[in-house]
């Protein structure tokens, strides 16, 4: 174990210093914000502080969860990044072609097209940005392109798009519309600019733009092939570590009856079951939300005929829908932690009523931040700060209004002592369970701090900064310790059911943690290769996330484990299903986050794929399918824990298993990834705008694809509403065999 820790520190010692020096290096090489855009003829085109106010107001209005910036957001809506370019740059070569040619840029021939593309490039990739002044002077015909572009998309946003789901009045104000615009012309032009001294751009050359000479750039080749060979090498050395391990190796001596029989719940682990209800709850209306969201990419202006747009427009319907899925799965790991907290510990004075508190508090957070947000996309927060506050952050997966970011880390702290005051008196006996409960106090620690990176931003922070301290809360929070924690909560669960040793169970943990986070941690890069940063972040997260895959891989080593420890003796029938969702969750992990996140992790392959259907491809098979997974998993165990003496009626919960994860690879498979594929081959050919166009997404083909998600999201929803009429009829008693009970000796008894 010693050996074990020294390695588990060194990796996250390590890891995150490498991770703040990278930081360093964002703060120092980020895109200037220019204070004032001019002409070469010295006319004013922004004025002082349009281009910060700009990002304010696309912030207020939804941010990420309308279209995308620099690839990152919502996939209904054109990346304004890309469109904006791509328009700004037809626009000059068609002025440049009716003056000279006295036609269409498209009309001209090969030659002549080849002679303005060039001039374009030259004109549009030199850095005419003034550090001393903060000004950035641009070419008159660039001035023109600027206002005709401001039109084009004031039109969007005051007359709404319904192939974009953008509806009529999304924004009105002229004035903020055109500081809207300001915003965009600053991401684009990052986005077409070369560095200082190189030539590259500040986002590495994204998007995908041939008229402007956006292509991949050499960093990107190379480092794409340093990741495949570095993760053929960490492929290679886990199955040297895994061929060393003998499969066939006994389970141990395993009770004859189930040891929680007996046991008596204490009053705080009784008060958890309320969050059990509430994340069932929670469940149910996110698959909703996402229904309607997803729906939206067909039918932008309602939902088969009804106009709700009006009132739930997609913004909104897909901030609740993402935010609702962190709430929930969060809401049952934490759950889970109160309830095992006091099993290995004590139940101190005042813990029920500590977890009382706790869930007040995440109801009020739930509720208000949904409110804010609402009223922040229907403007109705006025034109102060208050949206800052109490509305939309903007950013994808951290949504919630400044307020209530803070009252959710004031929560996540108060979680923290709860769970502190319960294992303390554990952790101070030197036995066998100390190294597990020693990480599992870590990674709680870790859980309850790493939200706090929500607050590295201000309403004012280039975008760049702002990125990476998103990708903090989003990969390390959620995808990092999250990870950690849950694998010590599993390893602890079958340890107290007798199935493995304490000593094995935390050899394990700290085995695991370790490998998964030497390449987790720095691997966080990968989601920031595009995003305003210096390269080195692009060799950084191409190796990282390589490794990371690596032990992903390898997972059905532990399912089939797990699969072993189902099936040890009779009584544990009882806790198959909560055994089977973690089974699922191996499966998910290592195609999910596995094969379909290396995927798109690759420099070369997140070139041209970042932002396509591809992300939610990983997203939804990583997210909900490994730590979706966890939640239910951790849930059921938790709930069949509690009362282990009662029978279950286990259809409902056999049906929810099977039609949730036949749903989701259905979801993913039929739909989803051909819709990413195509998507990426319209990238590659045509530009990165193109495959983002609605020219594109509302061709036939793509239509019908997009349709047919309806199959897997049908079957989802039943495997949900499943699962939600089971939790329910544990409350009720129609989930329960009242006919039949376990005995002390392993056997169904009638009663």
């Amino acid at each position: 174990m010693r050996k074990l820790w020294l390695a588990f520190t060194a990796v996250v010692v390590i890891s995150f210093a490498v991770l703040g020096w990278v930081g360093f290096r964002i703060y120092q090489q980020v895109p200037p914000v220019p204070a004032r855009v001019v002409t070469s003829g010295g006319a004013v085109v922004i004025p002082e502080g349009a281009i910060h106010a700009g990002q304010n107001v696309w912030q207020s209005m939804g941010g990420m969860e309308v279209g995308s910036i620099w690839g990152h957001g919502s996939y209904v809506a054109p990346d304004w990044t890309a469109d904006w370019l791509h328009r700004e740059a037809v626009f000059i070569l068609d002025e440049w072609s009716r003056a000279e040619f006295g036609g269409e840029y498209a009309a001209l021939s090969p030659e002549q097209q080849g002679q303005l593309q060039r001039r374009l490039q030259v004109m549009i990739r030199r850095n005419t940005y003034d550090p001393a002044t903060g000004v950035l002077e641009i070419d008159e015909v660039r001035a023109r392109a600027f206002e005709a572009n401001t039109e084009h998309f004031a039109g969007v946003f005051r007359d709404g798009r319904e192939e974009y789901a953008i509806p009529p009045g999304a924004l009105s104000d002229p004035g903020k519309l055109r500081q809207l615009a300001a915003f965009f012309f600053w991401t684009a032009w990052a986005a077409s600019t070369n560095r200082p001294g190189e030539t590259i751009t500040y986002t590495s050359n994204w998007p995908h733009e041939p008229l402007v000479g956006n292509v991949p750039t050499g960093e990107a080749v190379v480092w794409t092939g340093v990741s495949i060979i570095l993760l053929l090498a960490g492929i290679a050395a886990m199955v040297w570590y895994y061929a060393g391990r003998r499969e066939d190796e006994p389970l141990g001596t395993i009770p004859t009856g189930d040891p929680l029989l007996g046991y008596r719940a204490t009053p705080s682990q009784l008060a958890t079951v309320k969050y059990f209800w509430t994340v069932a709850a929670l469940f149910l209306v996110q698959i909703l939300l996402g229904v309607v969201a997803a729906h939206y990419g067909v039918e932008g202006g309602g939902f088969y005929g009804i106009d709700i747009a009006s009132f739930l427009p997609y913004t909104v319907a897909r901030t609740w829908h993402l935010q609702l899925g962190i709430f929930w799965i969060a809401t049952a790991w934490l759950a889970a932690g109160l309830y095992i907290a006091p099993a290995v510990g004590t139940e101190p004075k005042g813990q029920r009523l500590g977890v009382n508190i706790l869930f007040v508090a995440l109801l009020l957070v739930v509720v208000g931040s949904m409110a804010g947000q609402w009223l922040s996309v229907m403007q109705s927060l006025g034109s102060g700060t208050a949206w800052f506050y109490f509305g939309h952050s903007g950013y994808e997966y951290i949504d919630l209004g400044r307020a209530f970011q803070i009252a959710l880390l004031v929560g996540l702290f108060l979680w923290l002592f709860l769970m502190v005051r319960a294992i303390r008196p554990a952790l101070q006996r030197r036995d066998e369970q100390r190294s597990i409960l020693a990480l599992f106090l870590i990674a709680s620690v870790a859980i309850a701090a790493f939200y706090g990176a929500a607050l590295g931003y201000g309403r004012s922070t280039n975008l760049a900064i702002a990125e990476y301290w998103r990708w903090w809360v989003v990969h390390l929070w959620v995808e990092g310790f999250f990870e950690v924690f849950a694998t010590v909560v599993i390893a602890f669960l079958f340890a107290r059911l007798k199935l493995v040793s304490l000593r094995t169970a935390g050899q394990a943990s700290v085995l695991s943690s370790t490998i998964f986070l030497s390449g987790g941690i720095i691997g966080t890069r990968h989601h920031l290769y595009f995003s305003g940063t210096p390269t080195v972040v692009l060799a950084l997260g191409a190796v990282f996330s390589a490794l990371e895959v690596v032990p992903l891989l390898f997972v059905g080593y532990e399912a089939w484990h797990n699969i072993r420890l189902s099936k040890a003796t009779s009584w544990v029938r009882k806790y198959r299903w909560p055994i089977y969702f973690f089974v699922s969750v191996a499966f998910w992990n290592m195609l999910g986050a596995g094969l379909f996140g290396f995927m798109i992790n690759p420099p070369i392959a997140l070139y041209y794929m970042q932002g396509l259907n591809t992300t939610p491809v990983h997203g939804h098979a990583a997210l909900f399918g490994v730590y979706g997974m966890l939640g239910i998993g951790l849930m059921l165990f938790a709930l069949r824990a509690l009362r282990p003496e009662e029978t279950w009626r286990e259809g409902p919960v056999k049906l929810a298993f099977w039609a949730i994860n036949v749903g989701l690879f259905a979801m993913v498979v039929v739909s989803l990834l051909p819709v990413g594929l195509m998507q990426t081959w319209a990238s590659v050919t045509e530009g990165y705008w193109f495959a983002r166009s609605a020219e594109f997404l509302q061709s036939s083909t793509m239509q019908t694809l997009r349709w047919l998600r309806i199959i897997g999201d049908t079957i989802f929803a039943i495997g949900a509403l499943a699962l939600v009429w089971f939790i329910a009829g544990l409350t009720t008693g129609h989930s329960i065999d009242k006919n039949e009970e376990w005995s002390p000796d392993a056997t169904k008894v009638r009663v």
